[in-house]
């Protein structure tokens, strides 16, 4: 499957992100795709794979030392593995998202944590949706109250990805009525007792999530991650680290996509003729690459500011993950449109990547937000 690298030339990218890319496109080739058939199944085996093969040491900081989180590698891993199978980008990205808090804000002893699921041994996730507080974040009703030395966690959360799966939650759950430092973040394990699955989610384009409940989960003092009310700014924190990343596995969808149809164009006649001769199909083509081009700009610069230093990217963000979802979503439409009958073909290439890129729009932020979060941005800047 060839898809242009050039890319990999720009500034924004070092040698060491170069051979990243290299070494992980070889094994992708060798490893991926896998069978989604059991997706829990899937997702436990990729995560085992991917920390085994190494990859997953960058979705979280290394306990042992003061480096960052390098966000351009985690942008190159999500845009490759997207680009090969959705599920592997998932299962990666799960890794990072759900320590994200951990590895920006958690203490020496809570980092242990990464050791297990930088090796794949453990899946993490990040419990912050619940039904009337998705993309709304401040209006999180899970209540964690303060009893001695412990906390005790009652509510919902909902759309949680590797719910039932996962061998540690990060949730959010607000300690006090403040507005703007009402809610704390914990690390909770799942054995703890008054934890349940009360619903497992099903989607067009399958992966683990659940519903899950509290009813008066004891969480010790020392799983708070940061300080009491400091829950809004660690997730805002782990946002402005994944967002881009939502973005480049978009890419890596629509990569795959205009990679596809080059190969449907030139291969397919029609009126005696391939179908790349006619113009409306060039129109097509052009627009399509266009898209690639722009959302890789907006993503990796996101990346590399992120990595450059910068306290808060969350502007860069937030463009990054809009615009290269919303315009992975027309090249895969365009994508479909080229393929003709076999574009909707259940279990095809651009069929599944339908699927597959529609939730992108959605979760970390949907479109909608991003743009008030863009002109909040730029209003007060």
């Amino acid at each position: 499957m060839y898809t242009d690298q050039s890319f990999l030339d720009w500034p924004f990218f070092t040698d060491k992100h170069r051979a990243l890319a290299r070494e992980l496109e070889t094994w992708c080739q060798q490893n991926l795709p896998v069978a989604h058939e059991d997706v829990d199944a899937a997702c436990i085996a990729l995560v085992a794979k991917l920390g085994t093969a190494g990859w997953l040491k960058h979705t979280a900081k290394d306990p042992t030392s003061n480096v960052a989180i390098d966000v351009r590698s985690l942008c190159l891993i999500r845009e490759i593995l997207a680009r090969y199978d959705a599920l592997a980008d998932f299962a990666f990205a799960m890794q990072g998202l759900g320590t994200g808090a951990i590895s920006l804000f958690g203490s020496a002893e809570q980092q242990q944590w990464l050791t297990k699921t930088r090796s794949g041994s453990v899946l993490s996730a990040f419990a912050l949706t619940e039904a009337q507080s998705g993309s709304d974040v401040a209006n999180i009703t899970l209540s964690a109250t303060k009893k001695a030395d412990k906390y005790l966690l009652n509510g919902e959360k909902t759309w949680i990805s590797n719910g039932a799966i996962a061998g540690v939650y990060t949730v959010f759950a607000r300690t006090s009525d403040d507005a703007g430092k009402g809610l704390s973040a914990f690390i909770v394990d799942p054995q703890t007792p008054g934890f349940s699955i009360v619903e497992r989610l099903h989607t067009i384009a399958p992966h683990p999530l659940a519903t899950l409940k509290f009813e008066n989960v004891e969480v010790d003092s020392k799983n708070m991650i940061g300080t009491a009310g400091e829950g809004f700014k660690i997730a805002m924190s782990v946002l402005d680290v994944f967002r881009p990343t939502v973005g480049a596995a978009a890419l890596g969808f629509a990569r795959r996509a205009l990679a596809e149809s080059v190969s449907r164009v030139q291969s397919r006649e029609l009126f005696g003729s391939p179908l790349i001769e006619l113009q409306m199909v060039q129109g097509h083509i052009a627009d399509m690459a266009l898209a690639v081009d722009a959302s890789a700009l907006l993503v990796y610069r996101a990346a590399w500011a992120k990595d450059s230093g910068a306290k808060r990217v969350t502007r860069e963000a937030a463009m990054a993950k809009l615009f290269a979802t919303d315009h992975a979503q027309q090249v895969i439409d365009s994508a479909v449109q080229l393929h003709g009958g076999d574009g909707v073909r259940s279990g095809s290439v651009v069929e599944t990547l339908y699927r597959d890129i529609r939730a992108l729009r959605i979760y970390e932020g949907a479109s909608d937000v991003q743009k008030i979060i863009i002109a909040r941005q730029v209003i007060n800047s």
